[in-house]
């Protein structure tokens, strides 16, 4: 049964290998959560157990779309990412419902991956700012197959079109299909994050 599975997604993927990358998506509606869908669990304790769980530290950007009004590319920090799938090559990041960044990136339907290095975490601060010019006096260039920022000095960077999106409860789960990816330095050192702060390895 799984072999069979394989087969079809792979003569699935065949399928649509040709087809144009995914249509920019529209924002969700939001409503209101029920007081019967709350779980009693208080928010700050939520953050503060989840805190001890240490991740690495992104910066997802994207190019300024045709329809976007803005001749700015977009941006924003980003801790909730992870790799998904090896075949075919897909990775997630987690973003608010009610961020205004994500619209840009949905209507640009594409995005990089900048994986952050120790020495970036006045980087990731900027990009943390709502409203602000996050690319002012920030050294990029062209992801190379879809144009999206790729910041100097990043760890790593994955470049990948939008592939499907999840809600979440008060987030949207962001599939990105992978396009080219790869490493921006030797050996380097990734951003930490852990309860609240910024870290890096120690030999």
């Amino acid at each position: 049964m799984a072999a069979a599975a394989v087969r079809y997604l792979r003569s699935a993927e065949a399928r649509t290998a040709a087809v144009e990358p995914v249509e920019a998506l529209p924002r969700p509606e939001l409503r209101c959560v029920g007081e019967d869908e709350r779980a009693p669990v208080d928010q700050a304790e939520f953050r503060r157990v989840l805190g001890n769980f240490a991740t690495g530290v992104t910066v997802i950007t994207a190019p300024a779309a045709k329809d976007d009004g803005l001749a700015a590319p977009a941006g924003f920090a980003c801790q909730s990412f992870s790799s998904l799938s090896l075949d075919p090559p897909l990775v997630a990041f987690m973003v608010g419902r009610t961020s205004t960044t994500w619209p840009r990136l949905a209507r640009a339907g594409v995005f990089c991956v900048n994986v952050l290095a120790a020495d970036q975490g006045g980087l990731c601060r900027g990009f943390a700012v709502s409203g602000a010019d996050k690319f002012a006096g920030v050294a990029y260039d062209a992801a190379p197959a879809t144009g999206s920022p790729r910041l100097t000095g990043a760890a790593a960077w994955i470049d990948c079109a939008i592939h499907a999106v999840h809600t979440g409860g008060d987030h949207l789960i962001v599939v990105g299909r992978v396009a080219a990816l790869g490493t921006s330095l030797e050996d380097s050192a990734p951003l930490l994050f852990h309860r609240g702060r910024f870290g890096e390895l120690s030999p």
